[in-house]
């Protein structure tokens, strides 16, 4: 058996965090529909939904920050454009998500919510370019 690591556990919890809050993002997006049949549970779900999201979002946050701290000095530049392009869309994810959350229109909901995912998966796809 392979030992266990700070850095097996840095990842562990970063990949965790990130599967929380992208997979929780789809899996709401598809339950909205069906919990709209239900007087007030699409609010309610929601509001459970956003305090573990927006721990996961902080547990990303700041494991992102550990991995760079982690990053050798010799780290290549085309490693660096896409880490900063992740950042990008890091910030992006959160923004929309935020604002999704202060969006008073369906309109609102639904344009920051997709945006919020897209840019949320970008993100993933990015760190997973990266791993």
């Amino acid at each position: 058996m392979l030992a266990v690591t700070l850095a097996d556990i840095r990842l562990f919890l970063h990949v965790l965090a990130a599967t929380i809050w992208v997979g929780g993002q789809i899996t709401l997006a598809a339950l909205v529909p069906i919990l709209r049949g239900y007087d007030g549970l699409t609010k309610v779900t929601a509001r459970r939904f956003n305090q573990i999201a927006w721990a996961a979002f902080g547990v990303l946050l700041v494991t992102g920050v550990w991995n760079m701290l982690e990053l050798p000095e010799d780290y290549p530049s085309e490693a660096q454009t896409t880490l900063h392009v992740k950042l990008g869309f890091v910030v992006l994810s959160g923004l929309a998500a935020f604002l999704h959350t202060r969006a008073k229109s369906k309109a609102g909901l639904a344009a920051w919510g997709a945006i919020g995912v897209v840019t949320a998966l970008g993100a993933l796809f990015f760190g997973v370019q990266l791993g």
